[in-house]
């Protein structure tokens, strides 16, 4: 029986499209993710000095702290981004299929 269930939803159109795109947003989140962090990395190998310096006279705060609070908000706003795609296309993707299921 359950072995049946499930290649009911592996051919499903509906869970196919909900894979496809689920994937495709989840390598371009963490691709975003990968090169703002590499990038900062590279920053601090190649330009420590430029990262160190103050942002104004007379203040301890670095140009390296606004950049890296900066990482810190990028991630939680991708993260965002997926769970509110998630929430939305994905989670109208899963009831179809869950629909074709039980239908058949």
């Amino acid at each position: 029986m359950n072995d049946q269930i499930c290649q009911q939803i592996e051919g499903s159109a509906h869970f196919r499209e909900l894979v496809e795109k689920r994937q495709r947003l989840a390598t371009f989140l963490s691709l975003i993710m990968l090169v703002v962090y590499v990038g900062f990395i590279l920053l601090i190998a190649f330009a420590p000095g430029w990262l160190g310096t103050p942002l104004h006279a007379g203040t301890s705060v670095t140009r390296g702290i606004p950049i890296g609070i900066g990482i810190i908000v990028i991630s939680f706003i991708l993260t965002g981004i997926y769970v509110w795609r998630a929430n939305s296309e994905f989670d109208r993707l899963n009831k179809a299929v869950l629909r074709e299921v039980k239908a058949s």
